[in-house]
């Protein structure tokens, strides 16, 4: 009879990736920034074998990008990624919010509120870090009570690209500005009332914005070329 015997919860390689994962999310690596396999091996007192691991499973993420010969680097996306990308999410996240709402209003609208009461003090501490992740869980309670696998697969997809482009991009904007603090409770009202027209053209709007501060910042930040870990 084949063993029985447990796992470990997480093997090595799925520890380093899950690391690498939120230092890239963090912006501890910029965009387009290179991912020394030895210096992380080291950082981890681990071998190269699992940080290799962990860069595949970071490639198939979206968020890593290994040139044979060359090195890995963190994923820098294009214009048409960009335009790709939001229509993925205007596609996604109107419909994600309909099924949450039917199939778990009252935990969506719970982990939707905590999110917004993380973003309030990010914005008065201008941390960016802290505000990206609030947004993320924001958008996140859409799919994680939507009760449909196949939706919050589809979501995970891009959730990793979605949250380093936030940190990077769009959140060093928003806590200098209330705006997008009140894009999100105006969401959150919507939704509450279930206001599914009025909820999807907000949510475009919000989304087609953030397209286009992701275009403009990366036509004029380049690639930093240094690790941060």
């Amino acid at each position: 009879m084949r063993s029985l015997k447990l796992d470990a919860p997480k093997s090595l390689s799925q520890r380093v990736m899950l690391r690498l994962r939120q230092a890239i999310i963090d912006g501890e690596f910029a965009l387009g920034a290179a991912i020394s396999e030895e210096m992380v091996a080291t950082s981890f007192g681990v071998s190269r074998t699992p940080v290799r691991e962990a860069m595949g499973q970071l490639q198939a993420q979206g968020l890593v990008v290994i040139r044979p010969q060359v090195g890995s680097f963190v994923f820098t996306p294009s214009a048409e990624d960009i335009t790709a990308l939001c229509s993925f999410r205007i596609a996604l996240e109107p419909k994600a919010a309909e099924f949450a709402f039917r199939h778990d209003r009252v935990g969506a609208i719970a982990a939707m509120t905590e999110a917004i009461a993380a973003m309030e003090p990010a914005v008065e501490a201008k941390d960016n870090i802290a505000y990206g992740r609030a947004d993320a869980a924001f958008h996140e309670a859409l799919f994680s009570h939507c009760g449909n696998r196949y939706l919050a697969e589809s979501y995970q997809l891009v959730s990793g690209r979605v949250a380093a482009l936030r940190t990077n991009l769009t959140s060093p904007i928003d806590v200098r500005t209330r705006s997008s603090f009140d894009e999100h409770r105006k969401l959150l009202d919507l939704f509450a009332r279930g206001e599914f027209a009025t909820f999807e053209a907000n949510m475009t709007t919000h989304i087609t914005n953030s397209g286009v501060i992701y275009a403009k910042a990366l036509k004029v930040e380049a690639p930093k070329g240094g690790e941060r870990f």
